[in-house]
């Protein structure tokens, strides 16, 4: 990968942080009331606050200043790395989040752990199976699971296992137990994108000739599927990387307010709530730049999953389209060549076997 088309990325990146900080500026301030009364009236005492008190604190937060300078001041402070403190709590912005992240990093992974796991089995078994009905009822489960409301998920949930079997607690982060059902409940959704994607894939994968090729050579039905058709159908599933992540972000907002955990979901909340403009720009600037940094690692690494896509950036500088068809075309029919192929074809493949056969047929003609 050149180092042109990395800072090219590098710059797109940046354009999405310095547009997501606008957007987040701009409608957090259209919202109707005042962060500062709003702090100042959580407990129904604003009247016997002094004005001048007020007054001091919109300064302190330069909320008396044109929205134009407003937005100013946050620009160099971004720049500057200093996202602020907290309107409502007075607390750094960093600290706020490095607090809340914790939680909220173990309920995204184990969530993605199980999304994967459930979106393979979904996948391979639909691909797998020669029945009709099963392979249309579970190529039909992604779709339920995108429609199901998360929120209304985490509430059945609750319903059966912590109210009428009271298997998980129902709230709270302080037992290993209390992060099953949050975990379940986000990773329903995030399998269902797995297994469309996965499964998807694998039936474009079924249908190439590579997939004929080994099945005459004597490769079962499985193993053909586990060692030469997931390995490529994964690879698109791979660019859905920074959408999961970015739903796993979204969704950990629903799933800790239904559950009351802590995280950085609950923690978004709230300070949408408040109206705390520091604590959310922080919030959406980091999950802006984790998007981001998932997204270009993502660019990185498929090259390298996928060795045919970096040859052919590397053909591309000085070969034509029909050079490169006719090298992919070429690659995909030296796809079967496998070490340990069926017994009676040798180290070079299938594609030599043939070439051998073909040889001997002509000789053979020759000497007739």
């Amino acid at each position: 990968m050149s180092l042109r088309y990395l800072v090219s990325r590098l710059g797109q990146g940046l354009i999405v942080l310095w547009i997501a900080f606008t957007l987040s500026f701009v409608l957090l301030y259209w919202l109707p009331g005042d962060p500062v009364v709003t702090m100042l009236g959580a407990g129904g005492e604003l009247q016997n606050i002094d004005p001048a008190e007020v007054d001091r604190l919109r300064a302190d937060f330069h909320l008396d200043q044109p929205l134009a300078v407003q937005y100013l001041y946050a620009l160099f402070g971004l720049l500057r790395l200093d996202f602020g403190t907290s309107i409502q709590t007075g607390t750094p912005v960093t600290e706020a989040i490095a607090a809340s992240l914790p939680s909220t990093i173990a309920l995204a992974a184990l969530a993605l752990a199980i999304a994967l796991v459930a979106g393979v089995v979904i996948a391979v078994t639909a691909t797998l199976t020669r029945r009709s009905w099963l392979r249309d009822t579970l190529a039909a489960l992604p779709g339920l699971g995108v429609a199901l409301p998360t929120f209304w998920v985490g509430l059945m949930l609750l319903q059966v296992f912590s109210f009428r079997f009271p298997l998980f607690p129902a709230v709270g982060t302080g037992t290993p137990a209390a992060i099953v059902l949050p975990a379940v409940t986000l990773a329903i959704s995030l399998s269902a994108i797995i297994a469309q994607v996965l499964f998807r894939s694998l039936q474009n994968a079924w249908v190439q000739p590579f997939v004929t090729t080994y099945t005459a050579s004597g490769y079962s039905r499985l193993r053909l599927l586990l060692r030469q058709a997931l390995p490529v159908a994964v690879l698109p599933a791979l660019t859905m990387s920074g959408v999961l992540f970015g739903q796993a972000l979204a969704g950990s907002v629903v799933v800790e307010n239904v559950f009351s955990r802590q995280g950085l979901g609950r923690l978004a909340q709230t300070a949408v709530t408040s109206q705390d403009i520091p604590l959310v720009q922080g919030i959406v600037l980091f999950a802006a730049a984790v998007f981001v940094l998932v997204n270009l690692a993502t660019d990185l690494i498929y090259p390298i999953l996928d060795p045919r896509l970096g040859a052919a950036n590397r053909r591309s500088a000085g070969t034509d389209g029909a050079n490169l068809a006719e090298a992919d075309a070429q690659g995909e029919g030296n796809a079967p060549a496998d070490a340990d192929a069926t017994p009676g074809s040798d180290a070079t493949g299938s594609g030599s076997t043939e070439s051998s056969a073909t040889g001997r047929t002509d000789l053979e003609g020759s000497r007739a």
